[in-house]
């Protein structure tokens, strides 16, 4: 973050207008919470924005965008949140005390700065983008919120179908042992959840840090809300936010781009042109400042087609795909060990794989490799004949004749039978494959069957993370199910096995949104 402040010094004018000064906010229980603000040099009374910081970052990580927003007229009010950095006490994680803190610092701004009451707007990427969509349950004078690769579900982001996520969690933890003073709960929440012991206290301590279970309080106080976040997030993936969107009733607007976490609005942290921050200051122009942007009356819905640069939009977000398209899984051939994937159903078949043991088939690298697509517009690959079929199942379409747009979240319906074990993990990957058989990963999903018994079968019904992504005429689909991805904490026991099947009560398919 010193390189950030060091930027923004060299860049910005000689003779700015606002004023900057660092500042020391003291809360309720007496913790002092360190923070700056920008306040514009003009008469009156001005709009204000709160910004929360991401998680392990210090408040001068917004001064290059905090510095535009005043200079644009707006009081500016950035904060570290409780236990990072030199903020006092110990991290919160978006519970009560955090919350808390977010309404005493807009205590704060009121009483030490021009801002007009009426006016006020939260923002954030990350840690500060989940506080600010809590925050406005619990303030109603929170009228504009900005959520930039932000959570709705924590339980969702560390714990979705059933499944924990490694990576993830791991760089949360390091980070703030790292920069901040933990708290005991949250060490013990931790602890649980790698030890795979006390979950549903796991699940408890998310819930209360989810703006989905506030999310009758957001819309009884109904603020302007604009969430903006990646198809490839590893923290907080994107169906969490597409179902949240879709039950909010206050004015709203949704964006995904490609890449992972927090990647989208990197660029605009130091001030330079990017799409998530120019929608962020036309959406508080729009609903704090007046100004007519039109960012009102666009599709609330806008979707960057992953590897290319266009966008488009819709009026909502079922309106993204208009048609399904369905791939039953067929018979696994002994000649070349997959099987197809039919338009017509096939069903009384089985497959058996030896479980917990990897594949070339992976979800990457948290950060790293989704982070890339942003950048380069190539999605991660595997070379579907390396695929090893005895540690994981193969099915294949007929080459494609049009291409399809898949618009929204795939669904894998399959019948899964665990082996010795009763516990087990399937990782299900979707991928557009060349010619060449170059598969271009679509997406995938983790499921984990817990307290089931060996050889019982159970019915499994995911949703895929929702993507936008077309797959060219000439390529064909992909399905890869295998037991053990490096992303993921839960996986199949070694040596165990695990068995698909389709039975007629209950055909597996895979299911596409296409627009």
């Amino acid at each position: 973050m010193s390189v950030i402040l060091s930027l923004w010094l060299v860049t910005s004018p000689a003779s700015a207008s606002p004023s900057f000064r660092v500042i020391n906010l003291s809360m309720r229980d007496g913790v002092a919470l360190s923070g700056n603000v920008f306040t514009p040099d003009t008469p009156g009374q001005h709009p204000a924005i709160i910004f929360v910081t991401s998680w392990a970052l210090p408040s001068v990580e917004y001064v290059a965008q905090a510095q535009q927003f005043a200079e644009a007229g707006y009081v500016v009010v950035s904060y570290t949140p409780r236990g990072f950095y030199t903020s006092g006490g110990g991290i919160d994680t978006a519970g009560p005390k955090d919350i808390g803190d977010l309404s005493e610092v807009i205590n704060w701004t009121l009483a030490n700065t021009p801002t007009d009451a009426a006016r006020i707007g939260a923002a954030g990427v990350s840690y500060g983008a989940g506080m600010a969509l809590i925050g406005s349950a619990f303030d109603s004078r929170i009228r504009a919120v900005a959520a930039l690769s932000g959570w709705t579900d924590l339980t969702y982001s560390l714990f979705s179908n059933q499944t924990r996520h490694l990576q993830s969690a791991g760089l949360l933890w390091l980070s703030a042992e790292l920069t901040g003073k933990p708290s005991n709960e949250l060490r013990q929440t931790l602890s649980d959840f790698f030890a795979n012991q006390n979950l549903d206290s796991v699940i408890a301590y998310a819930q209360a840090r989810s703006a989905a279970t506030y999310l009758n309080r957001i819309n009884t106080n109904r603020p302007a809300i604009l969430m903006a976040n990646a198809y490839g997030d590893s923290f907080f993936g994107p169906n969490q936010l597409t179902d949240f969107f879709t039950r909010l009733t206050g004015p709203k607007r949704l964006e995904l781009r490609p890449g992972d976490h927090a990647i989208a609005e990197l660029t605009g942290i130091i001030g330079l042109p990017n799409d998530a921050w120019k929608s962020t200051r036309r959406w508080f122009d729009q609903y704090l400042r007046g100004v007519n942007t039109g960012i009102g009356s666009e599709n609330p819905v806008q979707l960057q087609i992953r590897g290319q640069s266009a966008y488009e939009s819709y009026p909502s977000w079922s309106a993204a795909s208009t048609s399904t398209a369905r791939y039953n899984l067929g018979e696994v051939h002994w000649w070349n060990n997959e099987g197809d994937l039919l338009t017509g159903s096939q069903t009384g078949w089985s497959k058996t794989i030896v479980a917990g043991d990897d594949t070339v088939a992976n979800g990457g690298v948290v950060l790293l490799t989704s982070g890339a697509e942003a950048i380069t517009g190539e999605p991660i690959t595997a070379w579907i004949p390396a695929v090893d079929r005895s540690n994981a199942a193969v099915w294949q379409s007929e080459w494609l004749t049009s291409p399809q747009r898949v618009r929204g979240a795939p669904h894998l319906r399959l019948t899964v039978t665990p082996g010795s074990s009763g516990q087990t993990t399937v990782i299900a990957y979707l991928y557009g494959t060349d010619w060449a058989g170059t598969g271009s990963l679509v997406t995938h999903v983790a499921v984990t069957l817990r307290n089931t018994v060996a050889g019982q079968p159970y019915a499994v019904d995911v949703d895929f993370p929702a993507t936008a992504y077309d797959i060219p005429s000439g390529h064909r689909l992909s399905l890869v199910i295998d037991t053990v991805d490096p992303l993921y904490a839960d996986k199949a026991p070694l040596f165990s096995s695990v068995k698909f099947s389709s039975p007629s009560s209950s055909p597996s398919y895979v299911s596409l949104p296409l627009k």
